[in-house]
């Protein structure tokens, strides 16, 4: 098998994906990007009935399942991996996409919601991880993608928001390393700003069309916001045989706008 054949639109034929964030935005729009390629789907969000009304678009709209889920609640996160492991047999990728700042934008965070942070943009990513690999067959390979942000480096979000995509990567990049031997890749992308349906950076440009012209201005490079078909090529190249050696590794993917560097 040559590796060197990037036909990402065959990859993925007949493999059993969970996708969290499921409802709308970049989730969404990685559901219907591996609906496309012949994937069988568990969609996790809060809203049943955006899911159902999105599972009905996609391609192969029995293949896949919409699962109601409180990513608050680890008891919940238990029951909603369980139907959703009944129903895929097995897992062959996690993509999380679930996360956010939730608009808790006080410097001096309360501890209550420094704790909900950390909870849906870490803990709940790390609960179902514990849940899957668990219970993944010795020499089945698995791949586990986290979508992180910038902010994790840049700190251009909240204090909380910053804090919580800081310890994602921190747990990306250690799990990484720690699962390779068991043939788990474990990777991340760090998106800068771009829009997708119902997303944040959307409802920026719909609320604030003044503002959101000016951050692209001051901040994006190339004077274009991105957009989640600019994103979704990575996904479905981590989420792939081809990031083989990607194992604990966080890609940004922002089109220059973060100013982050590093040299050993």
């Amino acid at each position: 098998m040559s590796y060197l054949n990037l036909n990402l639109d065959k990859e993925f034929w007949g493999k059993r994906i969970i996708i969290t964030g499921a409802s709308n935005g970049l989730g969404a729009m990685a559901c219907k990007a591996f609906a496309e390629r012949g994937a069988k789907i568990a969609m996790l969000s809060r809203s049943k009935k955006t899911m159902d009304k999105l599972k009905n678009k996609i391609a192969n709209p029995s293949n896949h399942i919409s699962i109601k889920v409180d990513l608050l609640n680890n008891k919940k996160i238990i029951m909603a991996i369980k139907k959703a492991k009944k129903f895929l047999k097995r897992v062959d990728i996690v993509l999380h996409v679930a996360g956010g700042g939730f608009g808790l934008k006080e410097k001096l965070i309360e501890d209550k919601d420094l704790k909900m942070l950390f909870q849906i943009n870490v803990g709940a990513a790390a609960e179902i991880n514990r849940l899957i690999v668990k219970d993944k067959s010795k020499n089945q390979f698995l791949k586990l993608v986290h979508v992180g942000s910038i902010a994790s480096s840049e700190a251009v979000g909240s204090v909380g928001y910053n804090t919580a995509k800081s310890a994602l990567a921190a747990y990306v990049k250690s799990l990484g390393r720690e699962l390779y031997k068991d043939n788990v890749i474990v990777t991340g992308i760090l998106p800068g700003g771009f829009t997708a349906p119902g997303n944040a950076m959307e409802r920026f440009r719909k609320k604030n069309l003044k503002d959101y012209k000016k951050f692209i201005k001051e901040r994006i490079p190339r004077g274009l916001m991105g957009t989640s078909n600019e994103i979704l090529p990575m996904i479905l190249f981590l989420s792939s045989k081809h990031s083989s050696m990607m194992g604990g590794c966080l890609v940004p993917i922002d089109a220059g706008e973060s100013k982050n560097y590093q040299i050993d």
